[in-house]
């Protein structure tokens, strides 16, 4: 172990397993530095690991959990995840570095009676949410940013530098900005084939 990490690096690990077992028993190991904000309004499931740096946080509207984290979660290194009204992430997924994953912005730009007006300070335009699902064994790469209102379905792959801003169904492939579906998993043949 002193070849892979060196003696720092297996002090921090030390550091980070006592913060974990003290903090987050149901976890393998939280890396510090980790941020979290407003704990009480997220629920984590058994077995989450994350790199350092990681952001989780929680502004409710009501007094309710909003952001929900499965089993055998891993995030690497610097994801942000914000919740407002809800987020949920299935178990066995796994999260590359910098990822951003959110149901709220500051503002409504979709084109209806609820949009922002471009005069105001984005911090002085209502706060905007719709909920975001990631299903079981998703796999999103390094820097993908999910947007409010999308689902991810259940074994998708998500490639590095996507933005999801639409929902995506189960068993694809999609990359891009916006994230759109490449491949698709055949399961009588049991390999991927381009859409």
């Amino acid at each position: 172990m002193i070849r892979r990490y060196g003696i720092l690096g297996l002090l921090k690990l030390a550091v980070s397993l006592i913060y974990t077992k003290l903090f987050f028993r149901n976890a393998k190991l939280i890396r510090l530095p980790f941020d979290i904000r407003n704990k009480g309004f997220i629920e984590f499931g058994k077995g989450l690991t994350t790199g350092f740096g990681c952001r989780v946080e929680a502004y409710p509207e009501t007094k309710n959990k909003v952001l929900f984290i499965g089993d055998n979660v891993q995030m690497n290194d610097y994801v942000h995840i914000t919740a407002m009204k809800n987020v949920t992430i299935g178990n066995n997924v796994l999260m590359a570095s910098k990822i951003y994953i959110s149901d709220c912005s500051h503002g409504s730009y979709s084109g209806d009676n609820n949009d922002s007006h471009p005069d105001l300070t984005p911090v002085e335009r209502s706060l905007f949410s719709k909920p975001v699902s990631i299903e079981d064994n998703v796999w999103l790469g390094e820097f993908v940013s999910v947007l409010p209102g999308v689902t991810i379905g259940k074994g998708t792959i998500v490639g590095a530098n996507s933005v999801v801003s639409k929902s995506l169904p189960n068993y694809v492939i999609a990359v891009g900005s916006p994230a759109k579906p490449i491949k698709k998993f055949n399961f009588e043949i049991n390999k991927w084939e381009k859409i």
